[in-house]
């Protein structure tokens, strides 16, 4: 009896199944990145999943806190070091539409800076 081809098959189909599984349809979306100083007034372009990556220049990345006008647009999250890494602050778009952003640091009475996101799906 050979059941031994017909094993290798299936075993070789199911290990492709399961690659395959393991693949993303979707594409991996560049941030952007501008320096805090430049972004007050300005209106910042961003696709659903793709992120604003704030640079803080001088400043500790987890000085800045953000507000988000609408949070079902984009979403804020705060900078961080974590086991010797640091993460800037950053916005990320989750649906189209446009909001406004608003960065206050307490740190030596820092001006607010107020820039616009337009997400597109």
């Amino acid at each position: 009896m050979r059941i031994a081809g017909p094993v290798v098959t299936l075993a070789l189909v199911a290990s492709l199944a399961a690659l395959t599984g393991c693949t993303t349809s979707q594409p991996v979306i560049a941030p952007v990145t501008r320096d805090v100083g430049d972004l007050q007034g300005e209106t910042v372009e961003l696709a659903v999943g793709q992120v604003l990556n704030i640079g803080t220049g001088a400043l500790a990345v987890d000085s800045y806190e953000g507000e988000v006008s609408d949070p079902s647009v984009a979403t804020f999250t705060a900078g961080r070091v974590d086991g010797g890494t640091t993460y800037n602050p950053g916005v990320e778009g989750v649906a189209p539409g446009t909001t406004k952003v608003v960065l206050s640091n307490e740190d030596g009475g820092i001006q607010d800076v107020t820039f616009t996101v337009e997400v597109s799906g």
